[in-house]
């Protein structure tokens, strides 16, 4: 009998610890994706208060999240991330549509509207973290929800000031450098795209595979751009 009880406890222990696992999945995935929608809404708004009503009439200005999963960067990317354990998650939608010579005043407007996401998830995490430092008696899952709010909006703002094409930190460089250099530089968003599926897939996929330490550059930035965050935060 006692065996039996023991073997029960185990039963229920695990089943706690697996619920407790699923759960944070879930939560770490649902913060992820919905800072990644309000990033690509914030560029839509920006872009229709700016002159460019391409997103609203494409019906992008939704915070509807059928209407701007892309497969590879909304759902793939994450779940592999996740299994690899590289420690943070980040992903992106499908681009909000904009014409950037639709705007009023080129090159500017297409600055801001570029930095609209950006700003976006600077300011969602540090509102987050303010809720989640002025309330402390909230229930545990809201903390967890908040806490991943705060890392998921941090990540994708600093991944995206990279200025690799087609990340908004390549647009962002377009509109300080000449004419004729900025059309091919934005125009290589192929071989921007490359990089970031080496960076952020192959390399973590090739060290999860075989074991071993690999060249992991966009982990060493991400982890380092939050690290320097956070003691700005807590000093």
């Amino acid at each position: 009998m006692r065996q039996i009880k023991g073997r029960r406890r185990q039963l229920l222990y695990r089943k706690e610890i697996a619920m407790e696992v699923y759960l944070g999945v879930a939560v770490s995935l649902c913060s992820v994706f919905l800072a990644i929608v309000l990033h690509e809404v914030a560029h839509g708004y920006a872009a229709y208060m700016l002159g460019d009503d391409t997103a609203r009439r494409a019906g992008r200005l939704s915070l509807n999240p059928l209407n701007h999963i892309d497969p590879f960067g909304s759902v793939f990317l994450p779940l592999f991330l996740l299994w690899s354990g590289t420690g943070f998650l980040f992903g992106w939608a499908k681009p909000v549509p904009v014409s950037f010579y639709r705007l009023k005043k080129f090159p500017r407007d297409m600055l801001i509207v570029s930095g609209a996401g950006i700003a976006a998830n600077l300011a969602l995490a540090l509102a987050a973290g303010l809720i989640f430092s002025l309330f402390p008696g909230m229930p545990d899952l809201l903390k967890l929800f908040l806490l991943y709010f705060v890392i998921s909006n941090l990540v994708l703002a600093f991944f995206n000031l990279l200025p690799i094409p087609p990340l908004d930190g390549s647009k962002l460089f377009f509109g300080w450098i000449r004419r004729p250099w900025a059309q091919k530089y934005v125009s290589s968003d192929r071989y921007g795209l490359a990089v970031l599926i080496v960076a952020a897939v192959v390399l973590p996929a090739f060290g999860a595979a075989f074991g071993v330490p690999v060249i992991d550059p966009l982990r060493w930035y991400l982890s380092g751009v939050l690290s320097w965050f956070m003691e700005i935060l807590g000093g």
